[in-house]
């Protein structure tokens, strides 16, 4: 069973792209982030003309995530439950679903904007609420995930200048305890290690040739429960999905289960 998760920076700009990546990956879930659309425009046909069933969280041209199954979609949650709002809003940046033999939650954590920031005193507050709402699935036999853009690098490792990020979001201290809280739960990194290369970021700006320099942070992440983690044969960043025009800024993780 192939798993991946994918901010795509706007489901309309990439779709594309990520109809023929679903068809020559041979992806069985993929979790979606950033679809920027509303419910009416997500591409639910297109999907289903590929063998996808679509389960979304999207109210327009902010946010969004998604889950498209082809091995089906139970039991679906959507959003955050008890979840912060910002500006008075639910924001949509969480949705979970079991598929097939696997338990999984597409996630897209606040960013934070800068430190001080009501934002990034919400993005802590919604990684506590993403804490509490999958303890109970971390802790449970069935394999289980939580996959998404996290908007954290776990350690320096995982950003290509640290002495850049000095004081900026991604890196704080308060961010990475959260992600460790998050982590203590029963989830760890699932990516296998070592990877096919060195410095397997997942995402790169596209300003200042981020990617051609490889100027990158690994900030989307899949922490799995112990019995998904067991069953990993292999995983990737899938660097070729963040070439060329029309490209998200992110590339998409992927994640193999023998199950």
């Amino acid at each position: 069973m192939r798993i991946a998760t994918w901010n795509v920076n706007s489901i309309t700009a990439r779709l594309p792209r990520m109809l023929a990546w679903l068809e020559s990956s041979g992806t069985d879930v993929l979790c979606v982030q950033e679809t920027k659309c509303t419910l009416e425009q997500f591409p639910a046909d297109e999907l289903r003309e590929l063998g996808y069933e679509s389960a979304v969280n999207a109210t327009g041209r902010w946010n969004g995530v998604a889950l498209l199954s082809r091995v089906g979609l139970a039991d679906v949650v959507t959003g955050l439950p008890d979840g912060p709002a910002y500006e008075g809003v639910q924001e949509p940046r969480a949705i979970a679903a079991t598929c097939g033999p696997a338990r999984v939650w597409s996630v897209y954590v606040p960013n934070g904007r800068e430190v001080g920031h009501d934002h990034y005193a919400y993005k802590l507050r919604w990684l506590e609420a993403l804490r509490k709402a999958v303890a109970a699935d971390a802790a449970a036999e069935l394999p289980f995930a939580v996959l998404g853009d996290f908007n954290i690098a776990p350690t320096d490792e995982d950003v290509w200048d640290p002495a850049l990020f000095e004081g900026a979001t991604h890196v704080t201290d308060a961010e990475r305890a959260a992600l460790a809280a998050l982590r203590a739960e029963g989830l760890s990194d699932v990516m296998p290690r070592p990877l096919k290369y060195d410095r397997p970021y997942t995402y790169w700006d596209y300003r200042q040739l981020g990617f051609p320099k490889n100027r990158g942070m690994r900030i989307d992440l899949v922490l799995g429960n112990a019995p998904f983690a067991a069953a990993v044969a292999d995983g990737y960043v899938d660097r070729e999905e963040r070439k060329g025009k029309g490209a998200s800024d992110h590339a998409p993780v992927v994640v193999d289960l023998d199950l």
